[in-house]
């Protein structure tokens, strides 16, 4: 068990990834995000699949999961439009440059994640999701639903996931 992972979330990224093995490239190295921690904790876990090493890494969620700004993830949406984080396995896909600079594709396999791409949930860096936010807010900032990490965290999300690789994400 990956230490700082909380074990039933452990088996259901594990359940997701063996369910959705013919689509994901690289099982070496995953990624799983646990909201039901608030944004002030480490919650993206950067988990090598071989070793056991996990990286904990902040991550914001979406503005429509959270509407009263408490830090806390109150609701998934895969709805378009509803800027909130949905759940589920997803898959990372391709870089680009967006409004938020380098950024990285992401498709849902899940009913509940499967508007992913329409919506343009991707893995990008912003000011919000930097370690400082907590210091002076208590809390991250919130993203349209994308996974956003701190400025300086996004070179290693990169290089430790890459494309072909699965994100986890929920709440239990």
């Amino acid at each position: 068990m990956p230490a700082g992972v909380r074990p039933e979330l452990f088996k259901r990224a594990t359940a997701a990834l063996d369910r959705h093995s013919m689509h994901v490239d690289t099982h070496d190295r995953i990624a799983i995000a646990d909201f039901s921690l608030p944004s002030s904790q480490p919650r993206f876990f950067l988990v090598n699949m071989g070793t056991g090493e996990v990286e904990p890494l902040l991550v914001a969620h979406g503005i429509g999961s959270d509407p009263g700004h408490t830090g806390v993830l109150q609701r998934f949406s895969n709805q378009i439009n509803s800027e909130a984080t949905c759940e589920g396995a997803f898959l990372t896909a391709d870089y680009y440059v967006g409004k938020h600079g380098d950024s990285q594709r992401l498709i849902g396999l899940d009913p509940t994640n499967n508007n992913a791409l329409a919506r343009a949930i991707v893995v990008h860096s912003a000011w919000y999701a930097n370690p400082d936010m907590v210091s002076k807010h208590g809390k991250l900032g919130r993203s349209q639903g994308c996974f956003a990490v701190g400025e300086r965290q996004l070179a290693k999300v990169f290089d430790r996931l890459g494309p072909g690789r699965m994100i986890y994400a929920t709440k239990v």
